[in-house]
C-alpha cells in the first residue's frame, strides 16, 4: 500500500503488539514491531500507544506487558500496561451472582502490579478489555485512580457506554473509550459515548473502527478537545484510519487537534520531541 501524503503530525493512541510466537499463534497472524513500525511509516504516524494483544484465559499479562515495554524502546511506541480482573463486566442477575464470588486469581492484575508499572518510566498508561479480560477488583481501580495515568478501555456491545459510567467514571482519572465506546459498528453506542462527554470531564474517545462520517464529525465538531486519534493497526492499516479522518468536513485545526494536540496533551510521551 502507498504511504499518504499529508502535511499532518499523526500519533495515533490504539494499536496492539503481539510481542511473542505465543501470541502470533493464538491470533494466526504475524504482528512483529518492524511491520507494525512500517505500516505507521506509510500512513505519516510517528508515534503509537502500543499494549499486547489477548492471552489465553488463565495466563497473566506481565510478561506480555514487559515484552511490549522492551520492544518499545528505540522504537516509535509508547507502551501501556493490559490489566485483567475477575469480575464480570455484564449487567444482568447472572454476572451480579458471579461477581458476588468472584476471587482474584494469580493471574489477575493486583494494587502492586498497577504500582509498580506506574512508577517504571517504560510505562504511560493502561489498557482495559472487560468483555474479554473481566474487570479488576475496587482496590486495583482505586490504585489508578492514584496513579492518574490515561486509562484505555475497549467498549461496546459486550461493554456499553452505561456500564462504563456504571464501573468506572466514578474514578477521578482520565478514561478513553476505544472506538468511540461502539464497537463493533454500533452508531447508537457511540452517540451514547459522545453524550457521556458532556457529563464527564475527563472522559475522552478514540476514532478506531468509528466508520460513519457522521458520528466521527459531531465528536469533533461538539468536544473539539477530546477526540484522538486511534487506527487498531494491526487489525486495520492505520492508512484507512488516518483517511476517515482527513475526509471529516471539518477544518484542518480540528484535525490537528485529533491528530496530534489532543493525544499529546492527555500521554505527554506523544509530544513532539518527548523521551520515550
Amino acid at each position: 500500500m502507498l504511504g499518504l501524503e499529508h502535511d499532518f503530525r499523526i500519533v495515533d493512541t490504539r494499536a496492539t503488539l503481539d510481542p511473542d510466537e505465543s501470541s502470533v499463534a493464538t491470533h494466526g497472524r504475524d504482528i512483529s514491531p518492524e511491520r507494525l513500525e512500517r505500516e505507521m511509516l506509510q500512513a505519516g504516524v510517528v508515534r503509537a500507544v502500543a499494549s499486547p494483544g489477548r492471552r489465553a484465559s488463565g495466563q497473566s499479562y506481565l510478561r506480555a506487558n514487559n515484552a511490549v515495554a522492551r520492544l518499545s524502546i528505540d522504537r516509535p511506541f509508547v507502551a501501556f500496561a493490559r490489566l485483567n480482573g475477575p469480575r464480570d463486566p455484564g449487567s444482568g442477575p447472572l454476572s451480579a451472582v458471579r461477581n458476588i464470588r468472584a476471587e482474584r486469581d494469580d493471574h489477575h492484575a493486583r494494587p502492586d502490579d498497577v504500582e509498580q508499572y506506574s512508577y517504571d518510566d517504560r510505562f504511560h498508561g493502561f489498557t482495559l478489555v472487560p468483555h474479554a479480560d473481566g474487570l479488576p477488583n475496587e482496590d486495583v481501580l482505586t490504585r489508578l485512580e492514584d496513579a492518574d495515568l490515561p486509562v484505555i478501555v475497549h467498549a461496546g456491545k459486550r461493554f456499553p457506554p452505561e456500564a462504563v459510567e456504571r464501573e468506572l467514571l466514578g474514578y477521578d482519572m482520565p478514561v478513553v473509550l476505544a472506538s468511540f465506546g461502539g464497537y463493533p459498528l454500533d452508531a447508537d453506542l457511540m452517540n451514547e459515548t459522545l453524550d457521556l462527554l458532556e457529563d464527564h470531564d475527563r472522559l475522552y474517545v478514540e476514532t478506531s473502527a468509528v466508520r460513519y462520517r457522521e458520528v466521527l464529525e459531531r465528536g469533533v465538531l461538539e468536544h473539539p478537545d477530546r477526540v484522538l486519534f486511534g487506527s487498531g493497526a494491526p487489525d486495520v492499516h492505520p492508512n484507512v484510519g488516518v483517511m476517515e479522518v482527513l475526509t471529516l468536513d471539518v477544518s484542518e485545526d480540528l484535525m490537528r487537534r485529533v491528530f496530534a494536540k489532543n493525544p499529546a496533551r492527555l500521554i505527554p510521551a506523544l509530544a513532539e520531541g518527548a523521551d520515550v
